[in-house]
């Protein structure tokens, strides 16, 4: 972590955000270890919240921290295929991806990498992207031949994220892969986010969506879990339908080797910030 004296935090960090007191005893918590940061949900069409995200992502590499981004695409991929005439269709919540959709998948996703890029020059934080045609790192597999262009990553390269982590540059990485014919494959952005984090040993995972994170019988929000009470959740039915497989990778990821998973609501102003810096947190943080 880098050195920052007590002004410049302060300059930093927004109004409506984690209190200096509570920023200033966090910073020294990470100990330059990495925090990966999976962006997802309404974040990804809604401008006012896609430039929260930006600037608090600004704000943390400011501070420090250098995040590795995992962005996701389901609604503007699936906004384009409409406009085309392609209807999407899921198995087990994946989108089937056939030899019509995986080039505008691809587009897609390669156009939003780029677009966060920008975003985040502009805010004065230099990052680099990660993509199927730039910096690729996911060598992957077919998940099976129902979805189609659909990949697993069995492969990560992980000395490019680590030469861009030097080079004090924020990784942006988009969820597409190359099997070893590079033939490219959509993969699914939280398995990517997972994977990463699991192999670099991450000290947290953070899953940006559209839910505030695990709610017990009364719906209120759980602000910290073990993989145990998880699964009893899941056995009486309170976590279900779309949420189980998103759990599941968590508990995964959270089994293996990284210290905490974080499911956040990003539609909250300033959510990573609370999580990473702040007492309360923000979201649902899983241990194992």
């Amino acid at each position: 972590m880098s050195t920052i004296t007590e002004e410049e935090i302060k300059k930093i960090l927004p109004l409506n955000g984690p209190t200096f007191e509570e920023v200033k005893n966090y910073l020294t918590k990470y100990n330059d270890e990495y925090i990966v940061i999976k962006c997802g949900g309404s974040v990804l069409v809604d401008q006012k919240l896609f430039n929260n995200f930006i600037g608090d992502i600004s704000i943390l590499n400011k501070l420090g921290f250098i995040p590795i981004i995992i962005h996701g695409g389901g609604k503007r991929i699936s906004n384009k295929l409409n406009e085309v005439g392609i209807k999407s269709n899921f198995i087990n919540g994946l989108r089937v991806t056939d030899k019509n959709s995986i080039n505008i998948v691809e587009d897609v996703l390669i156009n939003f990498n780029k677009e966060i890029i920008e975003s985040l020059k502009k805010n004065l934080c230099e990052s680099q992207s990660i993509t199927s045609k730039e910096n690729n790192i996911l060598i992957v597999e077919q998940e099976n031949k129902e979805l189609g262009f659909v990949g697993t990553p069995i492969e990560i390269n992980l000395s490019i994220i680590d030469q861009i982590v030097r080079d004090k540059k924020v990784p942006v990485i988009a969820p597409l892969g190359l099997d070893e014919n590079h033939q490219v494959y959509n993969i699914n952005a939280d398995t990517v986010a997972g994977s990463i984090a699991k192999k670099l040993n991450a000290r947290r995972l953070i899953i940006m969506s559209d839910v505030e994170g695990v709610l017990n019988d009364n719906k209120k929000l759980i602000s910290e879990i073990n993989t145990g009470e998880v699964n009893n959740l899941i056995k009486c039915g309170t976590i279900n339908g779309g949420m189980i497989p998103k759990i599941k990778n968590c508990l995964d990821v959270a089994n293996n080797g990284v210290k905490g998973v974080c499911i956040i609501d990003g539609r909250l102003e300033h959510s990573i910030l609370f999580e990473l810096l702040s007492n309360a947190g923000s979201g649902t943080l899983i241990r194992e």
